[in-house]
Order: C-alpha cells, then sequence, then structure tokens
C-alpha cells in the first residue's frame, strides 16, 4: 500500500476537488451501434466503473452530422444523445464521479459515406492522404469541401447547442478536442490550412476559428469548467506536419489561454518519435509548463511511475490515462496497492463487441 503517490493526492481544479490526479482519458470506444447514435445503459455502466478516476473526459462526441468520421460514435446534437447521455452523467454522479464531455468534429479526416455523398468539410480543400473507417470498412480520405465562411459561423454554432445540450444532460464540464488532426488543428497548420481569407495565414487567423468556439461555449459553462485539448507535436499522422511555425503557433495558444481561467489545459507527448523531426519538441509538459499558468494535464502512454514523477517535477498537475483504464476500471486503487496492471485486449477497442472487452474487465482482488 503506497498512498504518498502523488498521483494519489487530491487536486483543486477550479471549484471542483479531485480525489486524486489520475484521469480518464477520452477515448473513442464505438459502441454507440443505433440509429441515434445516442449512449445506451452500456455505456452508462462503462463510465461509472470507472468513477475512482479523479474525473473522467468522456470519448469525442460529434457536435452535429457533419462532424462525424468513424462508425457507432456517440453525437450529443439530438434530443435522443442528450437523453442518452443523461443516463450516463446520472450513474456516474450516483458512484459519486465526475465526467466531462470532449465535443468532437473531425473535420476532413471523414468519409462522403457519413454524409450521404456530401464531401466532408475542411479549412482548405486539401486531401489528408489517410484512412476512414466507414460503415464499410476502411476506405481512402477524398479531397474535403474547403468551409465558407458562412460554414465556418455554422460551425461555431453547432459547438455552442453541443454545450447547451451538454449541460441538459448533466455534465460537470466539457472538453474541446482540439488536437489529433481533427478540425481545429487542421485550421493550426501550415499543410491542411492555406486559406488566405482571416482564417488562415498568421497565427492569429489559423487560430481564430478556435477562440471563436471557445468563446461561444464560455457563454453556456463557466470558464472553470472547460478544458482544452491540443497535441503540438503531432507529426505525419492524418496528413498533419510540423514545419517551423507549428511550435510557436501552439506557444501563442498556450500563452493567450492564460487570459482565461480554464479547467485545464489537457496536453499530449509525441504519439511517434520525433527526435528527427526538425522544429518538433520531444518533452511537451517540460516545454510548455512554463509559459500556462494554470492547471496543465499531460497524457500519452503513461505508466505509475512516469507519472507520479512528471507531477514531482513539477511539469505537470494532473495525467490522462487512456488504455489502462480500459482494462483497470479502479485503476487508482491498483497504483495505491502497486497491484499488477491488467493488459487490454486491442481487438475490442473499436469493434462492436457490446460488453465484451468494454464492462466485463474485473477489479482487482487481492489474495488474502
Amino acid at each position: 500500500m503506497n498512498s504518498n503517490q502523488p498521483l494519489l493526492t487530491s487536486f483543486k481544479m477550479g471549484d471542483l476537488t479531485l480525489k486524486n490526479r489520475i484521469i480518464m482519458a477520452p477515448m473513442t470506444r464505438s459502441r454507440s451501434n443505433n440509429k441515434e447514435h445516442a449512449p445506451t445503459v452500456l455505456q452508462a455502466e462503462y463510465y461509472k466503473q470507472r468513477t475512482s478516476a479523479g474525473f473522467i473526459i468522456s470519448e469525442g462526441s460529434q457536435v452535429s452530422t457533419r462532424a462525424v468520421g468513424y462508425i457507432n460514435t456517440p453525437g450529443i446534437y439530438s434530443e435522443e444523445q442528450v437523453k442518452g447521455w443523461e443516463i450516463v452523467t446520472k450513474e456516474v454522479h450516483k458512484a459519486q464521479g465526475r465526467i466531462f464531455v470532449q465535443l468532437w468534429h473531425v473535420g476532413r479526416i471523414s468519409h462522403p459515406d457519413f454524409h450521404n455523398g456530401e464531401l466532408p468539410l475542411a479549412p482548405s480543400a486539401i486531401n489528408p492522404n489517410s484512412k476512414s473507417f466507414t460503415p464499410k470498412g476502411f476506405k481512402e480520405t477524398v479531397t474535403p469541401k474547403e468551409m465558407t465562411l458562412e460554414e465556418i459561423k455554422q460551425t461555431v454554432q453547432e459547438f455552442k447547442n453541443a454545450a447547451i445540450n451538454a449541460k441538459k444532460a448533466g455534465f460537470d464540464g466539457i472538453e474541446i478536442h482540439s488536437s489529433n488532426g481533427y478540425l481545429f488543428h487542421q485550421f493550426f497548420n501550415n499543410f491542411s490550412n492555406q486559406r488566405t481569407d482571416d482564417y488562415g495565414g498568421s497565427k492569429e487567423n489559423k487560430t481564430r476559428f478556435f477562440f471563436e468556439v471557445l468563446d461561444e461555449i464560455i457563454k453556456i459553462f463557466p470558464e472553470n469548467r472547460i478544458g482544452v485539448r491540443f497535441n503540438p507535436s503531432m507529426h505525419n499522422l492524418h496528413g498533419i506536419i510540423i514545419d517551423e511555425e507549428t511550435i510557436p503557433l501552439f506557444e501563442y495558444v498556450i500563452q493567450k489561454l492564460n487570459n482565461y481561467n480554464l479547467a485545464y489545459v489537457h496536453l499530449s507527448e509525441p504519439f511517434t518519435d520525433v527526435s528527427k523531426v526538425k522544429y518538433a519538441v520531444q518533452n511537451i509538459a517540460e516545454h510548455f509548463r512554463p509559459l500556462y499558468n494554470g492547471t496543465l494535464m499531460i497524457n500519452s502512454n503513461f505508466d505509475q511511475e512516469k507519472g507520479n514523477n512528471i507531477i514531482t517535477n513539477g511539469f505537470a498537475d494532473l495525467v490522462a490515462y487512456g488504455k489502462l483504464f480500459i482494462s483497470n476500471p479502479d485503476l487508482p486503487e491498483r497504483f495505491l496497492k502497486n497491484a499488477p496492471i491488467t493488459k487490454c485486449d486491442t481487438k475490442t477497442f473499436y469493434s462492436d463487441t457490446g460488453a465484451k472487452g468494454y464492462t466485463d474487465y474485473a477489479n482487482y482482488i487481492e489474495d488474502i
């Protein structure tokens, strides 16, 4: 039993007191296999099982039909979806847990199969040359439709409407998914955004859409109940390429966020080896910690020791765990007891297997 671990200490995040610093990361699990793409009692059980986390960030939830890019992912734009999420939040709260919803728009990482043959939306008409997981299997991405100014305004409103729905559904807060090569990240990057209007060119213009959405969501949720997520050193994935303007743009964004009183900024360490990538930053938390005055969360392949160390070193306040929470619903308890970690079955991550590989992982039982 080791209760002296930094990960297991409480933390004040805005007006919330977290019981520990072990956060459940947002993870797509593709279990909303119904006509309405709404969460069900299965998702409610899944999240309830993991309420030992300091708080939970839900799987990415699309803000509109145009935001969809993966099969069987839940949305938060319809009445049926709100009712489904309400079942989830009630079960989480009954178990004394907290849950934020992650608002999601995949942009060009989609396929016409999801949009009745229409092209997916993006900042510029540039094919990411990636793969889209459609109802008919993996397909090559296509050249998307460059968003008009009116479509950008509509999308800002879709995020605001999603925030309104999140409040109706009983979520404790919101995370804006501005990471991992999806729509906001596409606006940030020179290889996906070649606009010449107010949404392209300078870092102020490339981040305008993101800040417009943030400013609208603040009208619905208090600033200290809103988190944002970025992946600054993501490279050569979903058509995102690091160049000399990439890290300065994220530095600009992070420093500008000091003007807000957000719940947290959620950063990812590089998904791939970027040690030989010019202009990339290898240690994201260490690089950005001095630039941000608020709560900093970090993720990507952390284990127990690495998580404790990064908090001890002062580079982050919270650590988000993904895969470990899939197969260890009682992860904080296992860290407390230094108990064995159950491996997850990767074959059931996104497949329509119902409870298998989803809610059937057991809590640790100590040998007596």
